[in-house]
């Protein structure tokens, strides 16, 4: 599809932002709506519901009454299977228009909402619907008198709050495992990016899911998030966003029912380049091209690049050689390869993180403006700092925009107590040729992930989370249906 067409189709675009809650679009219970603007041009898309506490208590009720009359836990795993292989084809089928959506409210650029979003979005789904009904429980060794079965029961009503950055995937990451298991989930998505939350709802309708057991709530954290999160009658509470929010969520699991609370949340993934690297132009490749994905929003983004010190001037060169290909474009354009930043006041803050960093003593190599001002949009040039120290905001601070920067070391236990010295551990990467230094370094950085001379590469059979406060939750792989089922003994006395 043309550019012209994108836009020609943006604007006959009809943007539905009531909430779904039983099987129903409805407006919040208070008539209260607010602006959803569009990043790519500061537009008002149209309003979206603005669910407050009354809207959590309707829909957590009509998720528990489909949670307890079994609508949906009831049905065979291999009932609930096609199901969701048929919801995940559906997601494909509206592949435009969701990818539409999801560019216009969040600002990333339409070939990467089609091939990453959608894509992910549909093959999550489908991965969980294909699991469900090949995960068996267990019989333990009991003596000949007694027989013991562990079994795995659905949680009951999950409440997921997810953020803005990739809404469609982050939310199907949620909401796969937990319907694919039996649950009944009320869904938060982000203010910023609610828009294909909500169509994700009705093609869940459209596909058989039954009314009442995937619901969808827009409207701000503070107000409909955290009273989802501190629902007396929610029995597990998922949220992927900012580590100061994750900390909030905990606390309010605490201050209710106790509810499972579980959280993937900010990081500060260090990518450390070794002399030795068996192929510089692909670690210089990952470098850039990792940081600028998405616009620098994402958690996982290798924001802090530490380059051996008789290297950098050659990775450098070759990284700043990279640096116009990631100009920002129109989001509709399918040549475009770095969009918008979600908003004014994530713009605001990037800005700010890039004026921090030259305030204490960092070098820009690159960018650090504004761009695009003339499209009424939010938009920030591929920026990149040298001369980090490690105790600079840009070096220990998630910014979520952007902004690479480099630190050097010539010795690599020194990168790797640089790369530990932070709050974070989601990511990390190492590239060498030397397999037992990789694996050493793998084993000492405290992260979720270690990559060994890729960035970024991985599946839906691996899980997805951090170490210290990058959370404690695991999205993808079979991993993630621990966090949404319980798991019961029977104790059977046969003798």
């Amino acid at each position: 599809m043309t550019t012209t067409l994108w836009h020609e189709r943006a604007r006959n675009l009809a943007i539905d932002g009531r909430a779904l809650i039983d099987g129903q679009r409805v407006w919040a219970k208070s008539g209260a709506t607010f602006d959803d603007i569009s990043p790519v041009d500061g537009r008002s898309l149209g309003p979206v519901a603005r669910c407050d506490v009354a809207d959590v208590d309707a829909a957590v009720a009509v998720a528990r009454n489909a949670f307890e009359d079994r609508r949906w836990a009831g049905l065979a795993p291999a009932a609930r299977k096609r199901i969701m292989i048929k919801f995940a084809d559906l997601i494909v089928a509206n592949r435009d228009e969701l990818a539409l959506l999801e560019t216009l409210d969040m600002g990333k650029p339409i070939k990467y909402s089609l091939s990453v979003d959608v894509n992910g979005a549909a093959n999550c789904i489908r991965w969980y619907g294909e699991a469900v009904d090949k995960v068996y429980d267990e019989i333990a060794p009991t003596p000949d008198t007694a027989l013991a079965l562990i079994t795995r029961e659905p949680v009951g009503v999950v409440g997921a709050i997810v953020p803005w950055n990739y809404p469609m995937l982050m939310a199907s990451w949620k909401i796969g495992p937990a319907l694919a298991v039996g649950n009944s989930v009320v869904l938060k998505p982000s203010e910023k990016s609610p828009l294909t939350a909500l169509r994700l709802a009705e093609i869940a309708l459209q596909a058989g899911i039954p009314p009442g057991v995937f619901n969808v709530l827009p409207g701000y954290g503070h107000e409909a998030g955290s009273a989802l999160a501190l629902h007396m009658d929610v029995d597990c509470i998922a949220f992927t966003g900012s580590t100061k929010v994750g900390k909030l969520i905990v606390q309010y699991a605490g201050q209710s029912n106790l509810k499972r609370a579980w959280t993937e949340l900010g990081g500060k993934s260090p990518n450390i380049v070794c002399a030795d690297c068996p192929d510089l132009d692909a670690a210089v490749s990952a470098a850039v091209g990792s940081i600028y994905f998405n616009q620098g929003e994402s958690c996982n983004a290798p924001s802090r690049l530490f380059v051996e010190a008789s290297i950098k001037d050659k990775f450098l060169e070759k990284a700043l050689a990279m640096v116009p290909d990631f100009q920002p474009g129109d989001p509709l354009d399918e040549n475009t390869v770095m969009g918008a930043i979600v908003d004014g006041i994530q713009l605001k803050s990037v800005l700010g993180f890039i004026e921090s960093g030259k305030e204490q003593g960092a070098q820009l190599l690159a960018g650090g403006e504004q761009a695009r001002t003339e499209s009424g949009g939010y938009y920030v040039t591929p920026t990149i700092f040298d001369q980090v120290g490690n105790d600079m905001r840009i070096a220990r601070e998630e910014i979520f925009g952007p902004v690479l920067s480099v630190l050097s070391f010539t010795d690599l236990n020194e990168a790797i107590r640089a790369a530990n010295a932070t709050s974070f551990g989601l990511q990390a990467a190492v590239w060498t040729s030397d397999i037992r230094k990789a694996h050493q370094t793998a084993r000492a950085l405290r992260v979720g992930t270690v990559h060994v001379n890729q960035y970024d590469e991985d599946d839906m059979t691996v899980p997805f989370g951090g170490f210290k406060q990058s959370g404690n939750g695991r999205d993808k792989s079979l991993h993630a249906f621990d966090k949404y089922t319980e798991m019961k003994t029977t104790w059977i006395r046969i003798v």
